[in-house]
């Protein structure tokens, strides 16, 4: 049996990830594919604990570092129990969030040494990277507005624009160091236009 396809969707905040991921779902369904839909922080019990751990919002400032930890925590146990058998069997894993986030929030947003994010992604993936993955980019100002008329912004929403900026500059970043790997997706346009293109993304990918 052939081993899956990795795929992750990556993103400020709305962007309308949740939209086009089932989009992707519902496109590779359709061309046969079995497909596992999961999350990160989060896919499991434990790692959705932790996630809450993560988004709540509290008194007590959270420590770069240990934010770091709890997110490569969620991250193996994610990969033990929910990516590595789905990619074995030959199913193919479409993600909600993976790696590159920690790059661009904890690097680019909090200013985390990317070397150090760099020797935890070693230690918990090895040599497990996604196939594609698809970065819906959109203006920072208008991706909150979308965001915060969904819900009371959680820890990561309630942060500045200047925050979120720097998170957007380390996505592009990531995506111009390996064009090969990510596809970056005008997200401000019309949504029949955004699923247009990730539809061109996948057909490359699917063939």
């Amino acid at each position: 049996m052939s081993q899956g396809k990795f795929i992750t969707i990556e993103g400020t905040e709305g962007v309308g990830k949740s939209t086009n991921l089932a989009f992707v779902r519902d496109w590779l369904s359709g061309q046969g594919r079995e497909v596992v839909v999961t999350r990160e922080p989060g896919g499991t019990p434990l790692a959705e604990e932790i996630r809450s751990l993560l988004l709540t919002n509290r008194a007590e400032p959270v420590s770069p570092t240990a934010e770091l930890l709890l997110i490569f925590a969620a991250r193996a146990q994610h990969l033990e129990q929910v990516v590595k058998p789905a990619l074995a069997r030959g199913a193919w894993v479409l993600c909600d969030r993976f790696t590159d986030s920690t790059y661009a929030y904890q690097g680019g947003g909090r200013g985390f040494d990317k070397d150090r994010i760099g020797l935890l992604e070693t230690l918990v993936q090895g040599d497990l990277r996604p196939d594609m993955t698809l970065i819906l980019d959109i203006d920072i100002e208008l991706g909150l507005s979308r965001a915060r008329q969904r819900s009371e912004p959680d820890r990561f929403e309630g942060e500045t624009v200047r925050f979120f900026e720097q998170v957007r500059a380390a996505y592009r970043d990531l995506a111009a160091r390996a064009p090969e790997r990510y596809a970056v997706v005008d997200a401000g346009q019309p949504l029949e236009a955004v699923q247009k293109d990730i539809a061109k993304v996948l057909e490359r990918l699917n063939g």
